[in-house]
């Protein structure tokens, strides 16, 4: 159904793009610090995320191989339950092409069923597990993606052949930078940052290093709109309210086709509340009717 359109607050999706020495993780860090609260970060970078710990206060997590959507998604999840604000990725490249990352298991599903496109049917699925446990966490999420140098070949005005370099492309699956909010390209020489996507419209056109005011200028934009938080606790707390007074398996199921639509557009939090709710009243009500044809029988 349509609704009216309304700005809501947000958790920032950052995402900072760059080749090595371009200042990707301190500029997560800065713009961490102007988001305020606290910072958790995951490095997989050999330890080099602590690097920056007389600069900015904040807690680590090394990850080592094997750099798998799952492993991620864990210690995202544990950052979400350990009172974090913010929670930098560091990096997300590593869950692509890192040592037991999704190209590696794509290679060994491959080896097992010989077919290249049922290996991505079964690693894709995984893969789409961290984009999501990204988008739908509770906290502002900063990713960091080396990229590569791409190349076209294409024709000069005089007729001739030529390789032009096009653009940096991130380390990571094709239009993986389209899920976030702002993408951030950062250069080596000066660590110099221009926008490739902005939702917010802070930043187009401009080149500028990324410092605090940068996180607090982002903040400012996310809280502007309708509180998310707040409404989609009153909304979990309606539906918990009218899920108590179902008498029946049917008429639980009803609730539930009813009211599909409203338990999507709740937070990850809220959501999985309700979905383990519903499994529990459904289990009850089972329960209580297999005792009454019992007594019966």
């Amino acid at each position: 159904m349509f609704h009216k359109a309304e700005r809501k607050q947000a958790k920032l999706r950052l995402s900072l793009c760059g080749p090595s020495g371009s200042g990707k993780t301190l500029s997560a860090l800065y713009i961490a610090q102007g988001l305020g609260g606290k910072i958790a970060m995951i490095d997989t970078e050999h330890k080099s995320g602590e690097l920056y710990a007389n600069v900015v206060d904040y807690d680590v997590a090394t990850l080592a191989p094997p750099f798998s959507p799952q492993r991620y998604i864990e210690l995202i999840n544990m950052a979400e339950q350990n009172d974090f604000n913010v929670l930098i990725l560091d990096s997300l490249s590593h869950a692509w092409t890192g040592q037991g990352g999704v190209l590696e298991m794509h290679d060994n599903a491959c080896k097992a069923v010989h077919n290249s496109f049922a290996a991505w049917r079964e690693v894709t699925p995984q893969h789409n597990a961290l984009v999501d446990a990204i988008l739908g966490s509770s906290l502002h999420i900063i990713t960091t993606m080396r990229t590569k140098t791409a190349y076209e070949i294409q024709q000069n005005e005089k007729g001739k052949t030529q390789v032009v370099k096009v653009g940096l492309a991130p380390v990571q699956r094709d239009g993986m930078e389209y899920e976030f909010t702002t993408v951030m390209d950062l250069s080596v020489d000066g660590h110099i940052a221009t926008t490739s996507k902005d939702r917010t419209n802070l930043f187009d056109g401009q080149f500028f290093v990324p410092t605090i005011q940068t996180g607090e200028k982002l903040k400012e934009w996310l809280e502007t709109g309708v509180d998310t938080v707040k409404e989609s606790l009153e909304e979990s707390e309606r539906l918990k309210k009218s899920i108590t007074n179902i008498k029946s398996v049917p008429q639980l199921e009803s609730w539930g086709s009813r009211n599909k639509a409203n338990i999507d557009k709740l937070l990850t939090a809220d959501k999985n509340n309700i979905r383990k709710l519903y499994a529990e009243k459904r289990d009850q009500l089972r329960a209580e009717l297999e005792k009454e044809l019992n007594e019966v029988a």
